[in-house]
This record gives C-alpha cells, sequence and structure tokens, in this order.
C-alpha cells in the first residue's frame, strides 16, 4: 500500500537479532525511516540498514521479539529519522526520540527535524572568541571554554565525571546580561540511579527550566544510545541558529555511544577496526563534534562539552585517542587528585583548552589572565620535580625555595583546583586565588608575569623563606 512517500508492506521475509528483511519493497533509500507493527498491535521503530535490489534489510530498535513472518506490518516513511523540536521543550526531559520521559504530554512542534542535521560550511563559520564560566576554577582559569568550541572532560571508571557533568550543567552562564544561553543535556547508556542523579540535579537546583533533557538507559538498545546525542544536537541547532541562543551541549558517556556504534557494526558483520570499532569511527565521531560552532549571520553558538570514560584510564584507546583529533583540548581527570579527596580532580598539566588564549584576556575576562595561568602552569610543572626530587633525598633536604613549590604545589591542588560541589567562583574570585597561590614564591620566581601585574596582585609576605 502506497500513499503519498509511505509505503506499507504485509510479511516479512524473516528476522535476525534485531533485524528484519522485507522482499519486494520498492524505492526504499538507505537510513530510511521504519514503522514495524507487531502482530499484537505495538508499534516499533527502525531504520534501513541496507538495500539490495528490492531487498531491503531493517533494523528494529526495539528489538524482533513477537513478530511474526506473516502478519507484521512495515511501513517505510520516505525521510530519515525525524525528531519535534520547539522552544517549549525547554524545562522537559525526553527519550531519544523525543518522547516525554517527564510525564508531561508530548511537545507542540514548532517544526520536525531531521537529527543528521546540516554540515556547516567552514567558510561560514565564525572564529570563537568569547568565554563561558563554568564556575570551576580549573577550567575558567587555566582550560577556558570558549564559546562555539567543542572541549571534552577524559575520565575514568569510579571518577566524579557525572558529578562534574551536573555542576556545570547548574552553573555554567556567560557573564553580563542580554543574551539568551541554554543547556541541552544527553545521557547515553546510563544507568537508573545515573538518571535519577541528573533529574533531580537538574529539578533541584532550578537549571531544567532553562534546559532540555535527553536520556537513553543502559538497557535501552543500542540504537537508542546512537540517537541520542544526534536528537540533543538537533535541539541544539534549533535554539542556537533559529532563535539565536547560546547552547552549551553535554554528552555523557561518549564511551557508551561508541560501545553502542561498535555492537550495531557487529551485528551488520562490518570488519571490525581497532578493539572492534568500526573503520568509520573518526567520521562517526566527527559528525557530532563537527555540528559546533558559531555561523555568519546569526548571534547564537552551540559549545560541546563531551564527557567520555577511558577503558582502564588509557588516553591512547580509540575513543579518547580520536576525540582528541576532532575537538580543541581536552580537560583530563586524575585518579591520584581523586584518591587525595581532591574535587574535582582535574590534572592540569594534560588538560588545554587549544583556544583559551583567543577567549581571554583584556575586555573578557581580565588583562592579567593570560600571564597568571600561563605563571601558575610553569610553577606547577616544577612542583612535580620538586615533589620526586624530595622522594628521594627528603623534603627537609630541599632548598627554601624548592619548599616553597611544595607548598604553592599543595595549595594549588588544595584551594584552586579543589572546591565544593556547591561552590560556583566568579573568574575574579578564581583569578585572586590563583595570585595567592603564586604569592607563596618569592618574586624573582616570577618570570611569567609583568612588573605591573606584579605591583598590582602580588601578595607580599605569603613567601617565608630566603629572598
Amino acid at each position: 500500500m502506497q500513499q503519498g512517500m509511505t509505503r506499507e508492506y504485509v510479511g516479512i521475509a524473516g528476522a535476525e537479532g534485531p533485524l528484519v528483511f522485507v522482499e519486494g519493497a520498492k524505492g526504499v533509500s538507505f537510513d530510511e525511516t521504519v514503522e514495524v507493527l507487531s502482530p499484537a498491535g505495538d508499534l516499533r521503530r527502525g531504520r534501513v540498514l541496507e538495500v539490495d535490489g528490492d531487498r531491503a534489510v531493517v533494523e528494529v530498535f526495539q528489538g524482533t521479539r513477537g513478530l511474526s513472518a506473516a502478519e507484521t506490518r512495515v511501513r517505510f516513511l520516505g525521510h530519515s529519522l525525524q525528531v519535534p523540536v520547539s522552544i517549549e521543550m525547554l524545562g522537559r526531559i525526553f527519550d531519544a526520540f523525543g518522547s516525554p520521559l517527564d510525564g508531561g504530554p508530548d511537545p507542540i512542534a514548532d517544526e520536525w527535524r531531521e537529527i543528521g542535521g546540516t554540515p556547516i560550511n567552514p567558510t561560514a563559520r565564525v572564529y570563537p572568541s568569547e568565554f563561558i564560566q563554568t564556575g570551576l576554577s580549573a577550567i575558567d582559569g587555566m582550560n577556558t571554554l570558549v564559546r562555539g568550541q567543542k572541549l571534552p572532560i577524559f575520565s575514568g571508571a569510579g571518577l566524579p565525571h557525572d558529578q562534574i557533568a551536573a555542576q556545570i550543567a547548574r552553573q555554567a552562564r556567560i557573564p553580563g546580561a542580554g543574551e539568551e544561553f541554554s543547556l541541552v543535556f544527553a545521557a547515553m547508556g546510563v544507568s537508573h540511579d545515573v538518571a535519577t542523579f541528573f533529574r533531580t540535579s537538574f529539578e533541584s537546583s532550578g537549571a531544567l527550566h532553562n534546559s532540555t533533557l535527553f536520556l537513553s538507559l543502559a538497557d535501552d538498545p543500542p540504537m537508542e544510545r546512537i540517537v541520542t546525542p544526534r536528537t540533543a544536537l538537533t535541539m541544539a541547532e534549533y535554539l542556537a541558529f533559529t532563535h539565536n541562543r547560546h547552547v552549551l551541549v553535554i554528552l555523557t558517556n561518549m564511551t557508551d555511544y561508541a560501545g553502542a556504534v561498535r555492537e550495531v557494526a557487529s551485528v551488520r558483520g562490518e570488519v571490525p577496526g581497532r578493539k572492534g570499532y568500526p573503520g568509520y569511527m573518526y567520521s562517526d565521531l566527527a559528525s557530532i563534534y563537527e555540528r559546533t560552532g558559531k555561523i555568519a549571520g546569526s548571534s547564537g553558538s552551540i559549545t560541546q562539552l563531551p564527557i567520555l570514560t577511558m577503558p582502564n584510564d588509557d588516553i591512547t584507546d580509540p575513543v579518547p585517542d580520536l576525540t582528541g583529533f576532532i575537538t580543541e583540548g581536552q580537560i583530563v581527570l586524575s585518579r591520584d587528585l581523586n584518591q587525595r579527596g581532591v574535587y574535582p580532580p582535574v590534572d592540569v598539566l594534560p588538560s588545554l583548552s587549544r583556544l583559551m588564549k583567543d577567549g581571554i584576556g583584556a575586555g573578557k575576562t581580565r588583562d592579567d589572565h593570560p600571564d597568571l595561568a600561563s605563571q601558575l602552569y610553569a610553577a606547577y610543572a616544577h612542583v612535580r620535580d620538586v615533589r620526586s626530587l624530595a622522594s628521594i633525598i627528603g623534603a627537609e633536604e630541599l632548598t627554601e625555595i624548592d619548599k616553597s613549590y611544595l607548598a604553592l604545589g599543595d595549595e594549588f591542588e588544595r584551594r584552586f583546583v579543589g572546591q565544593s560541589v556547591g561552590d560556583d567562583r566568579s573568574m575574579d574570585e578564581t583569578l585572586e586565588l590563583g595570585w595567592d597561590v603564586v604569592s607563596l614564591l618569592p618574586e624573582s620566581e616570577l618570570q611569567r608575569v609583568s612588573r605591573e601585574e606584579l605591583a598590582k596582585h602580588y601578595r607580599r609576605g605569603r613567601f617565608r623563606g630566603g629572598r
């Protein structure tokens, strides 16, 4: 039966795992959306994975249990997967397909959009140059997030990336007034208790009113984990480029997303690459990360914070490895800092924001920010050397200046990097803390800040050794 672009067929040639095979299908295209009606009357979503002549292979998102060869109805809709988008979806929680999870009514869509999005023409991109304040000093002060940037957080099993994601979601803002800011949060493959944590965090803090959440649970079909980030980015593009909002997109956990891609590729019989991931994993991740930025002619922007866990804390695992090639830096969490009770356990030395230099300084954050961040980084890097020396000869044998570096390292980790889950620091607070820390060193050791900055900000009396 054909109605417009919709074609419906009764009966399937067979089923294998999540796949059904339809013979005699005419005019079907790759990635076309499919509705599968079981003999019991339940409607399931799917998509076309392969077309060979008039034979179509369809992946059913909810699985093929209960389908019969003779009575199953398959309806080809003539377009790829579409989801509703609307300004009224702010303050709501949805599944991967835009269906409500919060007990509210279905959203009234301003329009339906295909989740694949539209690639941004490189010539239309505007270079990112304004910062977003997260309230976390280790990010704002040392690895500043810039509007239009994609800056992933590399974590490990058991580290508090969920708490950090929720805190950034609550606190992220554009300092000053007059610009609309929204947040789109997508969680893939999370357990029920983690999903409850995110919902409670957003609702209790009031952050939900200007946010849209998309949740895919661990027991949902793998395809939903693949769809979720694309649905979230479709909503983000609508808010940014139709309503001119600045949108922060947080995606967690991209490792679970990549695992779903690997699982689906295995079902399709594709030749595996590194650690079983398909050979197109790089381009697949890029299709998500590159839906970020600012476009000429629009005052909106999309900024991404993907969060991913590294198996066995291995930063060379394919998912973080490929992510690092595509994105503009990374925030790395440290297991050692976490074990010592430092939250958030951000390891500043391997962390990097490649666009930071363009988003800080006079007229943006503060004129002393670039030099202070450079000085903090250099001093903390030297702390690692001094700690190694102290472990060999003993701390009591160190010079007074080396002892001041040990004190700086402890205070940098405890006071500057470390803060409470509810501590939302302004940029001025972060920078003043930074000056408190570097002032533990004598002025002669501070080679990366100017004399004018020293005269204005250096806390004389903090260094206790000889000069």
